[in-house]
């Protein structure tokens, strides 16, 4: 049974860094895309991350994070990184990690497996 289990989450200022793992047990990650959302109460989830499973191959960003956010992989330990820089209030959200399907790498659709998901809240 695929899992996927983020961790890193946490209460932070704005300005600070963070830094997301997700792992994933039980299925095969090193040739899947990963991609990470987030979804703050009552908005719908967005996304915020998509990395190939060639690491360095293929990236992208939304548009609220370019600039400030890194994903990045570790195919040997079945885990992708988000590293989050600068953060701002309007980060604040539940952040998922996922497993990509192959296409639409910027909607949930696009996903097979999901994660829990862990709280960033960014206070001003």
């Amino acid at each position: 049974q695929t899992q996927l289990v983020e961790s890193g989450g946490g209460l932070v200022q704005a300005g600070d860094s963070l830094t997301l793992s997700c792992v994933l047990s039980g299925g095969t990650f090193s040739t899947y895309g990963m991609g990470w959302f987030r979804q703050a109460p009552e908005k719908e989830r967005e996304f915020v991350a998509y990395i190939s499973w060639r690491g360095g191959e293929r990236t992208i960003y939304g548009d609220a994070v370019k600039g400030r956010f890194t994903v990045t992989r570790d195919n040997a330990k079945n885990t992708v990184f988000l590293q989050m820089h600068g953060l701002k209030p309007e980060d604040t959200a539940t952040y998922y990690c996922a497993r990509s399907q192959g296409s639409y790498y910027t909607i949930p659709n696009g996903y097979d497996y999901w994660g829990q998901g862990t709280q960033v809240t960014v206070s001003s």
